[in-house]
């Protein structure tokens, strides 16, 4: 295969080279220059605003920030603008993604159904949709195809590879990438599937769509930003890179065997997954295009190999050294796509994505120049800035992207006006980001050293950046809100963890029951064992959901709901005595100890579940310094919800040995598990005065989220590890219980569960306050691991 290979990579230089004279020769002639000029005056009439005296008065709103996702969407569609910066954006990715022609009617069809479609979601009431990159809105969409159980799986990979991007890379840019990697597989598999009915045929077609952007997408953030960054060592990078190599000239990845280097860790982890969507690629390619995969996945590996091993500091590398790889990675990254899919070959689709490649990449490299000359990195645009007053023959970087414009525009889209307009604005957007970028001042001074060969067109392009207001693309504003989003998440992932821990340090402080030094043995056994009960390491979820809804968001003061959380804690570490003694559960490990009856006795640990009843009841009785009816609605709803959790606990018992229908399973898990959730809930919401339909909607986030953490529990049971649970596996079944694995089996119980989570987030949005920490709250009950 290896000869095989390097032939397939010295045919792709020889084609990169003929596209690369071809540039030169319109650059040389400056024959893109009229042609362009003439472009520009056509596509200004559409996209520059001519202002009217009276239209300053008239009272137009104004424009907001683009990053303002949700306002901006909603300031388009006021100002009527929605409809064309969706058909354009729409189109950009017809173009880029999919390699279409615009001017294909088949393809201006599929794009006007898409924009329709879209536009029908935007504009929906916030209240009726979900978060565009959420796990419930991914999860939603699996379950309109049928293909619940693979979105299950991808939230899981997604979230073990952000949990393994190491520190000196952006994790938020390498999720981002792989996310949209995976979309853009998904493109394709969709636009050969047409409008394919759901079938068993379409949704396989799915599931190994996902699958296949994953483990494609996998190399951006494993292998091209890993070996980008500085986290290996140079001798590491040398290792990995040979590493890759290997499998790809072998179609075999090899062990990793012995690693010398400090990322041995790291780098086991990355072998693994990299090894298993290396088989699963390779598994699922059709015999006629296998060899199609590995010639592009190598063109692709070698060209960013050969960039990648550049060095700033030699300044006497080529016009072809520095372009011919430019060209071959950037086309080489689409055309990969299709064959991982194994589609059809597509002769438009090849031709047109390869001229394209470095139109895109020019413009990334333009953005990011500054950050690539910090870094040291050697792109057209680095390299200029370095050695343009030492090297004269240096082509000039923006001047071969506007003749990369000139060529695409009328030799490879044949002169296609849409095509014209489409890649001229994104062409003026791409300027006008980059100058709000980096500041007024430094987009001058960058502009007098790239464009002064053609004062006269540089002067055209200017204005266009100054005066073009109609020429933002949706997927920009997708990426900015979706790395905002990430980010935002990670950072309040961060604070809600941190708040849960220090939280709980402070409900374990108040927890102890302290002894009444009555001098009888009876009571000091029970305080002890009481106490010996609290101490275990428990998770507290219940009082520090009721410290966080009472405090942040019914404005309580913290030290007089101490009660309450005693209270929870209380009633809740009475139950799991009850639950775990002999005539019940039988269970001998609790919290990560022995329970209490193997510690004591059945009796004490019976007397002792009594005791924390009761003594949950005493702390509810001390809240003096809230209303009376407050406090006695209080009291009174908690002592249903006692009376309900012991039916619960009933039905469970009743239940061993019995086939469970789903229905008494959700009866029985609501009572047992979502009414003490209910509770940390509706007990500060009561004394916070909130209104009967706001604890209704906590109510229901109560029965779902319940239920969920419910189904993790029995999940956990089979799937679990007794040492991070604290207790023991596989209890479930010994004691011949009724879960929600046993009645639906795993796959389908991960669903349900999902299904809850869904529902749970999706009635929140009935609850006027500040909901953070509960959406956080019901992330870590579906991924947790105890």
């Amino acid at each position: 295969m290896n000869e095989e290979l390097i032939t397939s990579y010295r045919l792709a230089e020889q084609k990169a080279a003929y596209y690369f004279n071809l540039l030169s020769e319109q650059i040389t002639d400056k024959s893109y220059i009229p042609v362009l000029t003439k472009d520009i005056k056509t596509w200004k009439q559409n996209n520059i605003r001519q202002y009217r005296f009276l239209s300053f008065f008239s009272g137009r709103k104004g424009k907001p920030d683009a990053q303002d996702y949700q306002n901006y969407i909603q300031w388009l569609n006021y100002t009527g603008k929605l409809d064309n910066y969706l058909d354009r954006s729409i189109s950009y990715i017809f173009m880029r993604d999919l390699g279409k022609a615009l001017a294909s009617p088949r393809t201006q069809e599929k794009i006007n159904r898409t924009v329709a479609s879209l536009k029908n979601y935007l504009t929906k009431n916030p209240r009726e949709k979900t978060e565009i990159f959420s796990m419930a809105s991914l999860y939603r969409v699996g379950q309109k195809e049928g293909i619940e159980s693979t979105i299950i799986w991808l939230m899981q990979k997604l979230k073990t590879v952000s949990s393994n991007i190491p520190k000196g890379m952006d994790a938020e840019q390498a999720q981002r990438k792989l996310i949209k990697i995976i979309g853009g597989v998904m493109m394709h598999v969709m636009e050969d599937m047409e409008d394919e009915p759901l079938s068993q045929e379409r949704m396989k077609k799915l599931d190994e769509g996902i699958r296949l952007g994953y483990s494609y997408g996998l190399t951006y953030p494993f292998i091209d930003d890993l070996l980008d960054s500085a986290v290996l060592s140079d001798k590491e990078k040398r290792q990995y890179s040979d590493l890759m190599r290997t499998a790809i000239m072998t179609g075999s990845v090899p062990e990793l065997n012995e690693w010398t280097g400090s990322n041995e860790e790291l780098l086991r982890f990355i072998h693994s997954e990299l090894r298993d969507a290396f088989e699963y690629i390779k598994n699922h390619q059709q015999s006629e295009r296998r060899n199609n995969f590995f010639e592009q996945a190598y063109v692709f590996f070698h060209s960013q190999e050969v960039d990648r091993i550049k060095d700033l500091s030699n300044g006497n590398y080529t016009n072809e050294e520095i372009y011919i790889p430019v060209i071959l990675k950037s086309s080489s990254s689409r055309l990969i796509v299709r064959s991982v899919i194994s589609a059809p070959i597509d002769e438009g689709f090849d031709n047109r994505t390869f001229f394209y490649g470095i139109y895109n990449q020019l413009a990334d490299d333009f953005a990011d120049m500054f950050d690539d000359m910090k870094s040291g990195s050697v792109t057209p645009y680095t390299y200029y800035l370095k050695y343009h007053d030492k090297r004269p023959d240096l082509m000039n970087p923006f001047e071969l992207y506007w003749t990369v414009i000139s060529n695409l525009i009328h030799n490879v889209y044949e002169s296609d006006k849409k095509t014209c307009e489409i890649i001229l604005g994104r062409a003026i957007n791409g300027l006008k980001r980059f100058k709000e970028k980096v500041g007024t001042e430094k987009y001058k001074e960058v502009m007098t050293l790239f464009a002064p060969a053609n004062p006269k067109f540089n002067k055209i392009i200017q204005r266009m950046v100054r005066k073009a207001d109609d020429v933002d693309f949706f997927d920009k504003l997708l990426r900015d809100h979706m790395i905002t989003m990430l980010k935002n998440e990670r950072r309040e992932q961060e604070d809600f963890l941190d708040k849960i821990e220090a939280v709980r340090n402070e409900i374990n402080a108040v927890l102890p029951i302290t002894k009444t030094n009555l001098g009888s043995l009876i009571e000091e056994s029970i305080v002890e064992a009481a106490n010996y009960s609290l101490e275990g390491d428990g998770k507290r979820l219940r009082p520090i959901t009721a410290w966080v809804i009472g405090v942040e968001a019914y404005g309580l003061e913290s030290l007089a709901i101490v009660p309450i959380l005693r209270s929870l804690e209380y009633a809740h570490t009475g139950s799991l005595i009850f639950d775990d003694l002999p005539a019940q559960d039988n269970a001998a490990i609790r919290r990560g100890r022995p329970t209490v009856h193997e510690v004591y006795n059945v009796a004490i640990a019976e007397l002792t579940g009594l005791f924390l009843t009761h003594k949950a009841v005493e702390e509810q009785a001390s809240l003096d310094i809230f209303e009376p009816k407050a406090v006695l609605q209080l009291i009174q709803y908690s002592a249903q919800v006692t009376v309900e959790m012991c039916r619960g606990q009933a039905m469970d018992l009743g239940s061993k040995g019995k086939q469970l229908k789903l229905e008494q399973l959700n009866m029985m898990s609501f009572y047992k598990t979502g009414l003490a959730f209910e509770a940390s809930l509706i007990m500060p919401a009561i004394l916070g005065g909130a209104t009967e339909s706001e604890m209704q909607a906590l109510k229901k986030f109560a029965y779902h989220a319940g239920i969920a953490f419910q189904i993790k529990d029995d999940l956990l049971d089979v799937e679990g590890d007794s040492e991070l649970l604290g207790k023991s596996v596989g209890k479930d079944a010994e004691n011949n219980n009724s879960t929600f694995v046993s009645i639906l089996g795993a796959a389908n119980a991960k669903k349900t569960m999902w299904e809850h989570y869904c529902l749970a987030l999706e009635v929140l949005q009935e609850v006027p306050r500040n909901t953070a920490f509960l959406k956080h709250l019901l992330n870590y009950i579906v991924n947790r691991e105890h």
